[in-house]
């Protein structure tokens, strides 16, 4: 069924061709060291959907300074000694017939775990406002702040060039540091970083040129970007940025150097629209309690996971704005109308999974990425190419994922999709099978 299907074509970006139109997006579980070096079990992960036939897999959300963390136990690039390890890992996928980009990330802040590094410290960004749905504490960057942030993602991006790895994506989307800049509905600053839409987006468009200016025209750069905030998820809250406003920042993009963009929605993490489907408040009342001391709003939002009575308080305002909206391409249109205002490659993203949907997608976007889908099946692209429109087993969208990361191994959660709980938690450990050697370490 591969021959002169859209899904198996290759695309071709400047510098880059992968050999077809489905990418892993970023996803990741508590995988890595404390320090943030990257572990044998990353690299059982990241090959898990690179041998089921993706194209390319975007790394997990990768920081390139320690106070950038969403989580400790994901690995960084913010180091040199690095370079090897990101360098095994992508040999690793790339001998599977996949390319690997990685994620350049900095939280912001929308910090969810913060770890050793980062405990009782206000994370840096646009505004000292705390995040509005957990309650996360920020400090506002001075300009000085803001240039070096710029130099540390440069830094950040020889260092994935230096790894030999296929390219970079800028997470621009999702509420975390860049999207702080880019929203209305969040950048409170009056100085050059602040205010119009240029303005707004000068930290992003100086972070591409500074990159441009260090690793050259080569090497693959891709922009993640939120088309739609919808920001008034919080219902006090002003709406931010429209798709009219992401066009013309996807524009600038183009212009500075970006070779492809990557089109999400929302300006926090996660949002009722990203990842679509369900938010299982029965899940979360066990996982959300190792969050409570990360906000100031923690506590108030376990009362409401936790506690039956009170659910309907947060179901009424999250799932408010999923009404009459599709799970399954849930912001194609917005990635559409981007595709058209631009003349690089889009991606899009959106609670991908059949087939037939994906073809449909390919006449107005150039791939799809999906990140649960694949949690759930692995070989979904070759269900696909088997002629299957859903693989027999598909994902539900129940998000139990999700919500279970912050206590739970990274995999799918729904006992419904699996012939015993045993085989349940056999799926999670398959990445944990590491089984290193021990040493003794030598004396100082």
């Amino acid at each position: 069924m591969t021959h002169d299907d859209p899904i198996f074509e290759p695309l071709a970006f400047r510098n880059l061709t992968v050999k077809n139109r489905i990418f892993r997006s970023n996803i990741s579980g508590r995988f890595d060291n404390e320090d943030g070096s990257l572990t044998q079990t990353r690299i059982n992960w990241e090959c898990r959907f690179a041998a089921g036939g993706v194209g390319a897999v975007i790394s997990s959300y990768v920081p390139v300074r320690m106070d950038g963390r969403i989580i400790a136990g994901y690995a960084t690039i913010h180091r040199d000694d690095f370079i090897p390890a990101w360098e095994k890992l992508g040999e690793a996928v790339r001998a599977h017939g996949a390319r690997y980009i990685l994620q350049l990330s900095h939280s912001g802040r929308q910090m969810d775990l913060p770890g050793v590094h980062n405990m009782q410290r206000a994370s840096p960004s646009p505004t000292s406002a705390p995040e509005t749905l957990h309650g996360f504490l920020t400090q506002a960057m001075s300009t000085g702040q803001v240039r070096q942030m710029v130099r540390d993602f440069a830094r950040a991006a020889w260092r994935a060039r230096e790894a030999g790895l296929d390219g970079i994506e800028l997470h621009a989307a999702n509420g975390y540091l860049f999207t702080q800049f880019l929203s209305s509905g969040i950048n409170d600053r009056k100085d050059a970083y602040g205010g119009g839409l240029r303005n707004r987006a000068r930290f992003l468009l100086e972070v591409i040129a500074a990159i441009r200016e260090t690793v050259g025209r080569e090497f693959h750069l891709q922009v993640k970007l939120s088309a739609t905030d919808h920001n008034n998820v919080i219902p006090w809250e002003g709406r931010g940025n429209t798709v009219a406003d992401t066009i013309k920042v996807a524009q600038w993009c183009e212009a500075m150097g970006a070779d492809a963009l990557h089109v999400s929605t929302g300006s926090l993490f996660p949002h009722p629209l990203n990842p679509p489907g369900d938010l299982p408040l029965d899940l979360l009342a066990i996982t959300y309690d190792a969050m409570i001391s990360s906000g100031i709003h923690g506590f108030r939002n376990f009362l409401l996971f936790r506690y039956p009575a009170l659910r309907p308080i947060f179901r009424w305002i999250w799932f408010r704005m999923k009404a009459g909206r599709p799970v399954q391409g849930v912001g194609l249109d917005e990635a559409r109308m981007i595709r058209e205002a631009v003349t690089i490659p889009v991606i899009s993203t959106g609670g991908w999974q059949s087939a037939t949907a994906i073809r449909d997608a390919l006449t107005r976007v150039d791939a799809v990425s999906i990140a649960r889908s694949l949690v759930a099946n692995p070989d979904l692209p070759q269900h696909w190419a088997a002629g299957h429109d859903l693989p027999p087993r598909p994902c539900t969208y129940c998000n139990k994922c999700l919500v279970g990361a912050p206590k739970l191994p990274m995999g799918c959660h729904e006992l419904s999709r699996f012939p015993s709980r045993e085989a349940m938690i056999d799926q999670l450990m398959e990445v944990y099978a590491t089984k290193p050697l021990l040493r003794i370490p030598e004396a100082p």
